[in-house]
């Protein structure tokens, strides 16, 4: 069965990205992003929203500038199968498939059919999953930068939570919770 954990960066006051829905955050520190490597390399697949997943197609083309840990989560992530949540959105990327109907019948297959941790992207698609049920996990990696309004981590309210463990990658830290 999978495992369904919603993670994402996040400023010190609570928002993953501006109120536009850019990114507000600088690039991870060397650390980090090979903390991210790593945890792409163990997942099974990812779970987006569309403008989340938008905003990771920037990883399915190499850019002159990359250095080999870019190159690295490139490929981890280009390897990983992609379900994408959208009524809107009727082309993908390579390795993606489209959800556009019965979001919870077709989640609940995928945790029943996949064996693994499936990352899930997006506060959007993470609130209405949470409000189901449907998340195993939370990892809320705070940054040491205060951004202003923006979108928050949390769509909707708070779920009841129990922290797990609590890790820290350089400047930043991680609390990883699982539902209470």
């Amino acid at each position: 069965m999978a495992t369904l954990v919603y993670g994402m960066n996040q400023s010190l006051d609570g928002y993953v990205a501006a109120v536009d829905g850019t990114l507000v955050l600088p690039p991870p520190a060397p650390e980090l992003f090979q903390h991210f490597v790593d945890q792409v390399r163990g997942q099974v697949g990812c779970l987006y929203g569309r403008r989340l997943y938008e905003v990771m197609r920037y990883w399915d083309e190499d850019q002159p500038d990359w250095d080999a840990g870019d190159r690295a989560f490139a490929a981890a992530w280009r390897a990983l199968p992609k379900w994408v949540v959208s009524r809107t959105l009727k082309t993908l990327g390579p390795n993606a498939t489209l959800i556009n109907e019965d979001v919870e019948g077709k989640v609940r297959r995928l945790k029943a059919e996949v064996a693994g941790e499936i990352q899930v992207g997006g506060p959007e698609l993470a609130h209405s999953l949470g409000a189901l049920g449907l998340i195993d996990g939370y990892r809320l990696y705070f940054h040491p930068e205060v951004t202003g309004p923006g979108k928050p981590f949390f769509a909707g309210p708070r779920p009841p939570l129990r922290l797990t463990e609590v890790l820290r990658l350089g400047e930043v830290v991680r609390l990883s919770y699982a539902p209470a």
